[in-house]
């Protein structure tokens, strides 16, 4: 079975529209069913990088974002502030924690797929 490194490429970029509702245009298709090689779409930015990285950033915003209010709320609490209650900083301090795990767990998820895809040869 011969595998081409483009064909295989476009073919998971053209799932990886299905996927997310947006149909592969015909001449990439066509393309692919022909030769092998998706041609017309060597050249192209991937747009859904682009907005994978912008939505990996606005988690990692909203992460950090969770980490500074718990911080904040532990202060006010510890210097005496009468408008925090124990019971806030306790639900603060648990949602920065799960959401610092669950960070955590995709940059391991990552790692490993970075890993398994640099092992694969070529």
């Amino acid at each position: 079975m011969d595998i081409k490194s483009n064909s295989l490429y476009s073919q998971m970029q053209s799932m990886s529209l299905q996927a997310m509702g947006n149909k592969p245009n015909a001449v990439d298709v066509d393309a692919m069913n022909v030769s092998g090689i998706a041609g017309n779409s060597v050249g192209k930015i991937n747009e859904s990088s682009s907005n994978f990285g912008n939505m990996l950033e606005d988690a990692l915003q909203s992460v950090n974002a969770l980490q500074k209010d718990s911080g904040d709320k532990k202060r006010a609490f510890e210097m005496g502030d009468t408008n925090v209650t124990l019971g806030e900083v306790m639900i603060a301090s648990s949602k920065s924690g799960i959401a610092l795990d669950a960070t955590v767990q995709v940059r391991n998820k990552f790692v490993e797929a970075y890993k398994e895809i640099m092992s694969m040869p070529v």
